[in-house]
């Protein structure tokens, strides 16, 4: 039946209303992009500390949304696509200009081609985890690592020699600092696996509840009062994982490989037509005479 666009009930369903549970999720998401964009207007007013910590808020807020969306049941397709959009901005765009006017600018146009790779890789690793997120001929361990290094992290570890620079270590060559981050930039776009930390359980036993408690306030109230002392540490130790994912992808496909190979039994050969006779015992008889 056609439809008619003056009816009521089409009215009705166009302008449906929609729950706040919704809409929480993408608040939070959308405060993360202010923080971003914050970011990126504080390093150009040179207050690094500043601009780096509002990059690690953003950081917190993306690991919020979405486990609060999951946890309110709010997800939504457009939600999606605006937590892609935000991790571009987030951790693309904002920690390559923060390395652009911390130190990348002293090499010109070879700084900003650097800054740009990063933010570009940024935006491909986003793209390519939206396009093989519900990939069904991955293998069932598969959930428990991510291809390439997250949007997140690598923008948490990138900015570590600005870290280590506001602990009062040598700032390192411009040169170096480039180096540094095509690397990341391309651990991004690489298809190294990583741990996602997916697999980790949940649900915290009644009796570790409050250990867990104590341990969140002392790991905050550690990051407030040492924020370049704890990201220092959180990014080495980030880094030596790496290894320590990828042999542990290679060990569980080859598991997989293995199982997969049915061993069979040996057929047993037929015995050919064309066997040598038996010998005969020779006649021991005498020849007979004509």
């Amino acid at each position: 039946m056609p439809i008619d666009p003056t009816s009521p009930d089409t009215r009705r369903r166009r302008f449906r209303t929609i729950p706040v549970r919704m809409l929480v999720p993408n608040m939070i998401t959308l405060l993360a992009i202010c923080a971003g964009l914050t970011a990126i207007r504080l390093s150009t007013e040179g207050r690094m500390e500043l601009a780096v910590a509002a990059i690690v808020f953003a950081a917190v807020l993306d690991g919020v949304d979405g486990r609060v969306a999951r946890m309110i049941k709010g997800q939504s397709k457009f939600g999606a696509e605006l937590d892609s959009l935000a991790d571009f901005v987030n951790f693309g765009v904002a920690p390559g200009l923060i390395l652009y006017f911390w130190q990348l600018h002293d090499l010109n146009n070879v700084g900003w081609i650097a800054a740009m790779i990063f933010a570009i890789c940024g935006s491909l690793r986003l793209a390519r985890f939206n396009a093989t997120m519900d990939d069904p001929n991955k293998p069932a361990f598969a959930a428990n690592f991510f291809t390439g290094m997250p949007a997140p992290l690598g923008a948490i570890t990138v900015m570590l020699p600005i870290y280590l620079a506001f602990l009062g270590v040598p700032t390192p060559p411009s040169v170096l600092t480039m180096l540094y981050t095509l690397l990341i930039a391309f651990l991004m776009v690489s298809r190294l696996p990583v741990f996602s930390g997916k697999s980790v359980n949940m649900r915290v036993p009644p009796e570790m509840v409050l250990p867990v408690f104590v341990s969140v306030v002392l790991f905050i109230a550690l990051l407030i009062g040492y924020p370049w002392h704890i990201l220092s540490a959180v990014s080495l130790l980030y880094l030596f994982s790496l290894p320590i994912g990828w042999k542990s992808y290679r060990d569980q496909e080859r598991a997989l490989a293995a199982q997969s190979v049915v061993p069979t039994d040996p057929v047993p050969t037929p015995a050919s037509s064309f066997a040598p006779a038996p010998e005969v015992a020779p006649d021991d008889r005498p020849a007979r005479l004509n």
